[in-house]
């Protein structure tokens, strides 16, 4: 029995002693294990586990406290930083000086939702104002406009014969740019229709090019929804379209 005991009491105490060593730092198994102010977060001692644990003006990021934002620069595009944390804005005031809030996002001055947006004179383009180009003399002939299946921006059969008739249009009128104007009916949001009118833009740019006409020479635009006139399916398949402006 004294042989036993002898064998058996040393591997039970190195048992014990084992058990009750902790992890070594950084390492934890319990906030106990971490320093003093930290916790203890999937087996590393960290700053802070939630954004609670850093007090006012900061937020816990990857484990550690840092300031969430001091000014409206530090956060995302069209965001505003409101007692140290970057949010949505709420009213023109919050935007600085110059700035307007539509939809819970900051426009600078310059940018834009809308013409509405814009000084007189000025009209809304992809995000920015700008004044319009003077107008001037129609060409030898005029592109006709391109229309589009509802939520579609891939050329119909019919509008790739009307492009090929463009080409032959546009390529008789040398030196002149050409503006490439995507418009989508009043359906959806504002940022989806200024993608499609973008994306709608494109496709008959890209078109144009294979047929010979040279890319430089066609600027793209998309105006989503902004002037879109119609109220029924009717109405809204002319407001699908591509329309062409000599500049």
């Amino acid at each position: 029995m004294s042989r036993f005991l002898t064998a058996v009491i040393p591997g039970a105490m190195a048992l014990l002693l084992l058990a009750g060593c902790p992890p070594k730092y950084p390492k934890c198994d319990k906030d106990e294990h971490c320093k003093e102010g930290e916790f203890c977060v999937n087996g590393q001692c960290q700053q802070c586990r939630e954004d609670k644990d850093c007090g006012p003006g900061k937020i816990c990021k990857s484990g550690r406290c840092e300031e969430a934002c001091r000014t409206n620069d530090d956060c995302p595009d069209g965001q505003v930083c409101q007692d140290a944390k970057c949010v949505p804005c709420q009213s023109d005031a919050e935007c600085g000086q110059g700035g307007r809030c539509r939809n819970g996002k900051c426009l600078r001055p310059g940018q834009c939702a809308t013409d509405a947006d814009c000084p007189e004179n000025h009209e809304c383009q992809n995000g920015a104002c700008v004044a319009p180009p003077t107008p001037a003399a129609a060409g030898p002939c005029t592109p006709k406009t391109v229309y589009f299946d509802f939520n579609e921006h891939v050329l119909t059969t019919e509008a790739t014969r009307t492009l090929q008739e463009n080409a032959d249009c546009i390529k008789k009128v040398e030196g002149r740019q050409l503006r490439l104007e995507g418009h989508c009916d009043p359906r959806g949001t504002e940022e989806y229709n200024m993608a499609l009118g973008d994306r709608r833009a494109r496709s008959v740019q890209r078109y144009l090019s294979r047929l010979g006409v040279a890319g430089k020479r066609l600027r793209v635009v998309s105006k989503g929804k902004l002037e879109a006139t119609g109220s029924s399916e009717g109405g809204w398949a002319q407001d699908r379209k591509v329309n062409f402006i000599w500049e």
